[in-house]
């Protein structure tokens, strides 16, 4: 760059200013370890959270129908994978000897993850007691659904509605199971009952002379 000079002695050279230098931020180390570091544990909570939904596990599953109060084989189950089982509460599959053995609280159902809940050490009938199954309409069961535990009361009722009604025979039982069936409405109620009522219950039952009582919820 020149500039003249007002006393005529040509263009004199001018001092070229030196350029401005812009004064680079330094980052703390502190900071850019912290960066660092939030990164890392973003990665890892995204590793985790898609390791978590995709984690397969084995557990056993029913593979045969098991009736109310059998002992469980090894044959009756099968090992089966399930994904995000972790939130579940199904039997691992390598614990198949601590349930071999167990019966059977309620019906098994193919198909089905088995639960601890399902299986009991203790005999489901006691001193003196058979098992019996009866086939209810929807509208005889005193209750939308009869749990295990359920005492109930099994009343007669008179054979010819144009008769006297004669003094009612009552049962007391314990419910052990309740199944709808697949084919119709039909719900079977499978009963642990005194022997001695069994032979008057099984008569009573084939003349569908019996009302079904619930008096006290498990």
């Amino acid at each position: 760059m020149s500039v003249a000079t007002r006393n005529g002695t040509g263009p004199v050279d001018a001092p070229v200013a030196p350029p401005r230098v812009v004064r680079q931020r330094r980052m703390r180390p502190g900071l850019l370890g912290l960066a660092v570091l939030l990164i890392a544990l973003g990665g890892l909570g995204a590793a985790f959270a898609v390791t978590s939904v995709r984690a397969t596990g084995s557990y056993l599953a029913v593979a045969r129908a098991v009736e109310v109060g059998r002992q469980i084989s090894a044959d009756d189950l099968v090992p089966v994978q399930v994904a995000g089982g972790q939130g579940l509460s199904p039997v691992p599959a390598g614990r198949l000897d601590e349930v071999v053995g167990k019966r059977a609280a309620v019906s098994l159902t193919p198909g089905t993850l088995l639960t601890m809940a399902q299986l009991t050490d203790d005999p489901l009938l006691g001193p003196g007691q058979q098992q019996l199954a009866l086939g209810l309409d929807p509208a005889e069961v005193p209750a939308r659904r009869l749990h295990p535990g359920d005492k109930i009361l099994l009343v007669s009722t008179p054979a010819d509605d144009d008769g006297p009604a004669g003094a009612a025979a009552r049962f007391e039982a314990t419910v052990i199971d309740a199944v709808t069936s697949d084919d119709d409405d039909e719900v079977v109620v499978y009963l642990a009952l005194a022997v001695r009522d069994v032979p008057a219950v099984v008569a009573l039952s084939s003349q569908e002379r019996l009302a079904v009582v619930l008096t006290e919820a498990a």
